[in-house]
């Protein structure tokens, strides 16, 4: 279970009784939609089986994919964030410009899908810059955003965040306070933070605090594993409980089950990538409507945003780590 529990938080069972008070567009709260724009060779859990430099002999989905996305923002008339992976950039300028051009904000995810925790830090900060100038050339617009392949920015790689403000990005969403096997920072705040005043703003992907224990909410593959409806109360709980806009991301191949399949991963690895790849349309359909959506630079307007800062004290891994006072919750 992929969950951090503390008894110390002021949650209880009575809370998930809110959902029944739902309208069709949850409040007033406007919530930041992303897009992590990959293919479905490209993801983490299959780099065991297809190297990057075998990556242009497989059948590239993500353009169609990009478009049918285009639509649905279009239809449900949102703005998102897209983070578009450099290599993806190079082959398909035009998508990205095609992106660009319907009203969305363009952001890195990176140039190979390289997670930080498998870079030194000079790979890491070549990587950065080189993928921002690249989308910046090929859309025309300014680049202020970062998010990690698997987000791997956490508690031993945090120096990433300053090379992103070295780089010239103004805002990151690469920390997901869950544990996970691949990712994960639990011990961080759930909302907007800085390490230090002046400092990159990090966007912590969302995640739920229900009696004392956090669970993931903000998209991927738990939106595909758990029920709408407990999506749907989640994202709910999280601005009207938390008064918080909630950030969910999803994958272009999240949207097309017939996408070709491997065959030689374990069922773990399976599980994660195609479960319910045939009801994730439906599923965000249904949450374009029931929620107020726009680009993080709307949301998060860098000038003059303010947000707490998070210092980490020089412990060892298995100490605990005292969360600023105003996000424990």
């Amino acid at each position: 279970m992929v969950n951090r529990c503390d008894n110390s938080s002021g949650s209880n069972a009575a809370d998930i009784s809110v959902e029944g008070n739902m309208n069709a567009k949850a409040g007033h709260m406007v919530n930041a939609m992303t897009v992590d724009v990959e293919d479905y060779f490209q993801v983490s859990a299959f780099e065991d089986q297809i190297n990057r430099d075998q990556w242009d002999a497989w059948p590239c989905r993500v353009e169609r994919n990009i478009d049918r996305i285009l639509a649905l923002f279009a239809e449900a008339d949102i703005h998102a964030t897209f983070f578009i992976l450099g290599w993806i950039a190079q082959r398909y300028p035009e998508m990205v410009r095609r992106i660009a051009d319907a009203g969305h904000e363009i952001a890195s995810h990176g140039m190979f899908h390289r997670r930080v925790t498998q870079q030194d830090q000079t790979t890491f900060a070549a990587d950065a810059y080189a993928s921002r100038i690249l989308l910046e050339d090929v859309s025309g617009r300014s680049v202020k955003g970062y998010r990690a392949p698997s987000y791997s920015i956490g508690r031993s790689t945090l120096w990433a965040l300053d090379l992103l403000n070295e780089s010239g990005y103004g805002y990151s969403s690469s920390v997901y306070p869950v544990r996970h096997d691949l990712y994960g920072m639990p011990e961080a705040p759930r909302f907007a933070f800085r390490l230090k005043a002046g400092g990159l703003i990090e966007l912590p992907v969302t995640t739920c605090r229900i009696i004392g224990c956090q669970f993931p909410c903000g998209g991927g593959g738990f939106f595909r594993l758990y029920p709408y409806r407990l999506s749907r109360w989640a994202v709910h709980r999280v601005n009207v409980v938390d008064r918080q806009p909630a950030i969910f991301y999803f994958h272009p191949w999240e949207l097309d089950p017939d996408q070709p399949r491997l065959r030689h991963i374990n069922l773990k690895t399976r599980l994660r990538h195609y479960l319910n790849l045939s009801r994730m349309e439906r599923r965000l359909k249904r949450l374009l409507v029931d929620f107020r959506w726009d680009r993080i630079d709307r949301v998060y307007p860098l000038e003059g945003f303010s947000c707490p800062v998070f210092s980490l004290s020089r412990r060892q891994d298995s100490d605990p780590i005292a969360l600023p006072v105003s996000d424990r919750r």
